[in-house]
């Protein structure tokens, strides 16, 4: 994996990631295909609306369908047919969420499977090998994700914890896999700083941070985002992870992020909340009962080139799975094209403008949250 930044305006870049399975540019958003799947969508569709990277999920893929079924149904591209760059998230998130049914050590995680309830255990060698046979072309390290709000010392602890981890899964770093190192510390400045130094004194082919987006207040997690992003290398990708509302994405590309990954598009438009160049609309209010425009005139998507707001509102009140593949096509869509805008306003100086526009546009809690 090469990295070359081909153009900056202040600290937002414009980069290219390049893998042996294509280009990445960044800043780039990262459609989420937990199962081997993003939901509602093929992948040819994908491919359509500029997808150049997706994320899958070792805890997830690891439980089900099982690394024997991927491993002969030619690893996770074959398996899915996807032939563009995979970065497979190592789970550490997950089963963080699990807190009620896991047991850290310091060799990894015992958990309590939520499909059947059998016992497994993942650390850092176990990360290292799922993501190995998945084939991911960015792997992750495995650590350990704090809740908010957590102490000082037991952030410190997870801190310590982490770097561990890092240094086993660099040990153990397949061959032709890049694999990017995770920062954490909560909303501790010290030990954000502790954690980059010690993370950046193992080396990674990048750095990502992780820990936000976790239940803190807005203001705190923007502070987190603009400390933490000069500290990280210039010339190495930074990922910021599990971020796709767009004040936030804002902000941390304002700070220097290259990379992100959210369930947020798709999960809205399953409840009908669609993203717009006029801010986000529910779909199923009854003002658009009789609309025969578009979800928006602006928007060059299938949905919008061929379906009206009436017929959109109508096959989400009626549950029509098509509600589903239209309103994520639209919001997917609307996702990649507004980060190509944002690539091409960093190419040509004009980001701060860019921000300016946009941040009123979104500046809410998002209608999935109400």
């Amino acid at each position: 994996m090469d990295f070359n930044i081909i153009g900056t305006d202040g600290s937002a870049r414009r980069g290219i990631i390049s893998t042996a399975r294509g280009i990445i540019n960044t800043p780039s958003f990262m459609p989420v295909g937990t199962l081997g799947t993003v939901k509602a969508m093929s992948q040819d569709e994908l491919r359509d609306i500029g997808a150049e990277i997706i994320l899958g999920n070792t805890y997830h893929l690891y439980l089900r369908p099982g690394l024997d079924v991927i491993s002969q149904l030619g690893g996770l591209h074959g398996f899915m047919s996807w032939d563009r760059p995979i970065l497979t998230d190592s789970g550490g998130f997950q089963v963080f969420s699990l807190s009620a049914f896991r047991k850290i050590t310091p060799n990894g995680v015992q958990f309590k499977s939520p499909i059947d309830g059998s016992q497994h255990f993942i650390g850092p060698a176990e990360a290292m090998k799922i993501q190995g046979i998945l084939g991911a072309d960015i792997a992750m390290t495995f650590d350990e994700c704090i809740p908010y709000p957590a102490t000082h010392d037991y952030a410190e602890e997870s801190v310590n914890l982490t770097t561990q981890w890092a240094r086993k899964c660099r040990e153990l770093q397949n061959p032709g896999q890049a694999l990017f190192g995770i920062i954490q510390g909560g909303m501790y400045k010290d030990l954000r700083k502790k954690s980059t130094e010690e993370i950046l004194e193992i080396g990674f082919d990048g750095y990502a941070v992780g820990g936000v987006s976790v239940g803190e207040p807005k203001e705190e997690m923007h502070e987190i985002i603009y400390f933490n992003g000069p500290l990280l290398p210039f010339e190495k990708p930074r990922y910021l992870m599990g971020i796709g509302d767009f004040v936030d994405m804002l902000n941390a590309v304002d700070a220097g992020f290259d990379m992100f990954d959210c369930i947020m598009p798709t999960s809205n438009a399953r409840h009908g909340t669609l993203f717009t160049s006029f801010g986000r609309v529910s779909i199923k209010k009854t003002e658009f009962k009789y609309d025969k425009g578009p979800l928006d005139p602006e928007c060059g998507c299938y949905t919008c080139r061929n379906y009206s707001r009436g017929y959109l509102r109508h096959l989400f009140q009626s549950r029509e799975i098509l509600a589903m593949r239209l309103n994520t096509m639209h919001n997917l869509y609307f996702y990649q094209d507004f980060f190509r805008k944002m690539r091409q306003a960093i190419a040509e100086g004009r980001f701060q403008a860019f921000k300016n526009h946009w941040y009123p546009v979104f500046d809410r809690s998002p209608v999935a949250e109400e």
